[in-house]
């Protein structure tokens, strides 16, 4: 079933509930008015409370490592709303908890 796109006012948050935004957004590609992403950019993650035994780990930053595999903007995957990222540095996954839902992508 194809994902809905993923856009710059979307909510994604790292599996900690810290705040997780685009470094960068696709200009190219608009839905509900907003850029877009594409699977190379890098997200950035703010306020994560992570900690360990050992002191504070909270997530710093995140990488796409799923994404559309039929929609593409400049020759790059956009993101869905079931795309898949990986938080550095623990390793801890992303969560898209809300997006636009009008434009779908494969």
């Amino acid at each position: 079933m194809p994902g809905f796109l993923l856009h710059m006012g979307a909510t994604v948050m790292c599996a900690h509930a810290g705040q997780a935004q685009p470094a960068v957004t696709n200009p190219r590609v608009r839905v509900s008015g907003q850029p877009t992403v594409v699977q190379s950019n890098m997200y950035t993650v703010s306020a994560c409370p992570f900690t360990t035994p050992g002191g504070p780990m909270p997530c710093i930053t995140a990488q796409w490592t799923v994404a559309a595999t039929r929609v593409r903007s400049g020759g790059q995957p956009l993101l869905l709303q079931d795309s898949q990222a990986i938080c550095t540095p623990n390793g801890t996954p992303l969560m898209v908890t809300v997006t636009q839902v009008r434009a779908r992508g494969m």
